[in-house]
């Protein structure tokens, strides 16, 4: 049991047979009447948000969550297999679980699987990875560091922005959180 009084970014909690990550708060103390924390919350399995009042002081359950280290082996039709470092089982999950992340995946890459209840409800991959330029416009001479950028697509299929001079073939470094280019490898 976690109390409201401790709610903090990055708190997960349990609600309604769910998990939800504390992504603001704010401790509310009116001249009449008892203190509130106001929270916003977010589902870690759907991604949806939602905005909730808690009495200060009251206490909620605290998510109990299980973090591993997995390697993505191979696509196998619509499902992603993964294998346990420590234990070499295997976890497949669907598309849907995985969610946007799919597009960063490329075999035997190493990334961490979130469990709750023995099942897995996030996949968090690594800040920064490097991939190869599959398509782009060419790179025309005089193009610079400091000129426009252009979009390309990667190995696992993301769309990147890239500066001009960035051609097909190249590997490059991305930050997987916010999709953006970091430079070349």
């Amino acid at each position: 049991m976690i109390s409201s009084n401790d709610f903090r970014p990055g708190v997960t909690i349990e609600l309604d047979k769910a998990v939800w990550r504390v992504v603001e708060f704010l401790h509310v103390k009116p001249g009449k009447g008892s203190a509130f924390v106001r929270t916003k919350l977010k589902n870690v399995t759907t991604g949806s948000t939602v905005e909730r009042t808690f009495r200060a002081g009251e206490t909620v359950p605290q998510a109990t969550l299980d973090k591993r280290d997995m390697q993505y082996t191979y696509r196998d039709g619509d499902q992603y297999v993964l294998m346990d470092m420590e234990s070499y089982e295997e976890t497949r999950l669907n598309e849907s679980e995985i969610g946007d992340r799919s597009k960063y995946l490329k075999e035997e890459m190493q990334i961490t699987a979130v469990f709750w209840n023995e099942k897995v409800i996030e996949v968090e991959l690594p800040s920064s990875i490097v991939l190869e330029v599959v398509e782009t416009d060419p790179g025309v001479k005089g193009d610079t560091a400091t000129g426009g950028t252009k979009p390309a697509i990667v190995e696992g299929g993301a769309q990147i922005m890239v500066p001009l001079f960035i051609s097909t073939g190249e590997r490059i470094k991305i930050d997987t959180r916010s999709d953006k280019y970091l430079g070349r490898e």
